[in-house]
């Protein structure tokens, strides 16, 4: 199996068997790191980490360059900066991410309009019905590729296959820059020499459970009888697992994405234990999530906390909702009666906020009365401004105050749905 600094890397030749294949996996490479070297040329070829400035941030993004030296997403930046001293780190830049990923969707839905996006920088494609217009799923794929480098100068890798399944293994494998094509009859020899962890949905956890009984490789799933999978990892999850290793994954290509959670989270320059400025940060994280939530549509069901002491250790609470909110106040009053009911037992390295359990705007029937109306007011009011005058123009008095985060970008980014 490939790894994340591109050793390992696997790709097709130019005149590789694409029989049976409908479906394409697009990732980005190192999106917010290319952006970074796109917008700066300077940059090109050098370790650079994206993140906070001050060193107590967490690596977003890293050239391949950086990673070589063992640097990850969702690394302390200190500890970055540790493995490779020469790094040069940059502050992100969300909306400039956010706008270079709407294009390359875009360019998606000009191949085919079945596309599923995962996130800000990937997206499942059915080219089934593209076939006349454009070629083969291999043909689409090259083409596909060469287009996102001409028109936005960024490198995307790409998977071809049957199923969602392998077409996301073959664009990790082949990344960074690759093509990798697994055809309909190669699916069951491709999966067979992986390792247990390769295949979706496999933790840590469920990896080491079916390591702990000798079964280390994909092949070894196959030899192995169903029930022995099933006591590793449950029947739910022994059946699936099993069933990926044949290559089978009946998942479809979706277009309407669901969401599952928006949230927020922030870590600190400097471990902070006064209460008074954690509810503050809380307040704050509350209204981002809230606008996230208006802007895409949802109402909230649950309300989550997270908590990450100066040692790391990491605890989460969570309440769910009488009625369903994308209120800024509401979700803000949730958290911060989940912090008070944690014993505050050494100062505060990162603090967040996440909506869950997430259903369309607007579904519940109208009250004679609106407990909430007032502050939906105060939130329209927000968001006409901030709409306005930028993201950072307007805020809560209660909130004013120098920040004291490193400029964390959200936990889960995904661009607001098209009006």
């Amino acid at each position: 199996m490939g790894r994340g600094d591109g050793s390992g890397r696997r790709v097709s030749a130019p005149d590789a068997d694409d029989t049976g294949t409908r479906i394409l996996h697009v990732d980005m490479d190192a999106f917010y790191a290319s952006v970074e070297v796109l917008d700066d040329p300077t940059l090109a070829g050098k370790p650079v980490i994206v993140g906070g400035m001050e060193g107590r941030g967490v690596v977003s993004s890293a050239t391949y360059e950086a990673r070589r030296y063992g640097v990850r997403s969702a690394m302390n930046v200190a500890q970055a900066l540790r493995l490779c001293p020469t790094a040069i780190v940059v502050p992100p830049h969300f909306e400039r991410y956010a706008a270079l990923s709407r294009q390359v969707m875009g360019i998606f839905h000009d191949i085919t309009p079945l596309v599923e996006p995962l996130s800000i920088d990937e997206a499942f494609l059915d080219v089934s019905g593209a076939r006349r217009l454009w070629g083969s799923p291999g043909e689409i794929a090259r083409g596909l590729r060469t287009r996102i480098r001409e028109e936005t100068g960024l490198v995307a890798s790409v998977g071809v296959a049957a199923t969602k399944h392998v077409a996301k293994i073959a664009s990790t494998l082949s990344k960074p820059d690759g093509l990798l094509i697994v055809s309909a009859p190669e699916t069951q020899t491709f999966l067979a020499g992986l390792p247990v962890r390769a295949l979706w949905g496999v933790g840590p956890k469920a990896a080491e459970s079916l390591e702990g009984r000798g079964i280390r490789y994909v092949s070894d799933i196959l030899a192995a009888p169903r029930p022995v999978i099933e006591r590793a990892l449950g029947r739910a999850g022994g059946a699936r697992v099993w069933q990926l290793a044949q290559g089978n994954d009946p998942r479809e290509v979706e277009t309407e994405r669901t969401e599952k959670s928006i949230g927020h989270e922030e870590t600190f320059l400097e471990d902070v234990a006064d209460a008074a400025m954690l509810r503050s940060e809380l307040r704050r994280l509350a209204d981002r999530v809230a606008g996230r939530l208006r802007r895409g549509g949802w109402e909230a069901g649950t309300i989550s906390l997270k908590l990450r002491y100066a040692d790391f250790t990491t605890i989460s609470r969570a309440s769910t909702l009488p009625e369903p909110t994308d209120v800024g106040q509401r979700i803000g009053d949730v958290a911060i009666g989940l912090f008070d009911a944690v014993e505050l037992s050494q100062p505060v390295r990162l603090i967040g906020v996440r909506a869950e359990k997430l259903r369309p705007g607007g579904g519940a029937a109208l009250a004679l009365w609106d407990d909430d109306e007032d502050w939906r007011r105060v939130d329209a009011a927000l968001d006409d401004a901030r709409e306005r005058f930028g993201g950072g123009a307007v805020t809560r008095a209660s909130v004013l105050g120098p920040r004291r985060d490193v400029g964390a970008l959200p936990t889960n980014p995904r661009l607001p749905r098209e009006s």
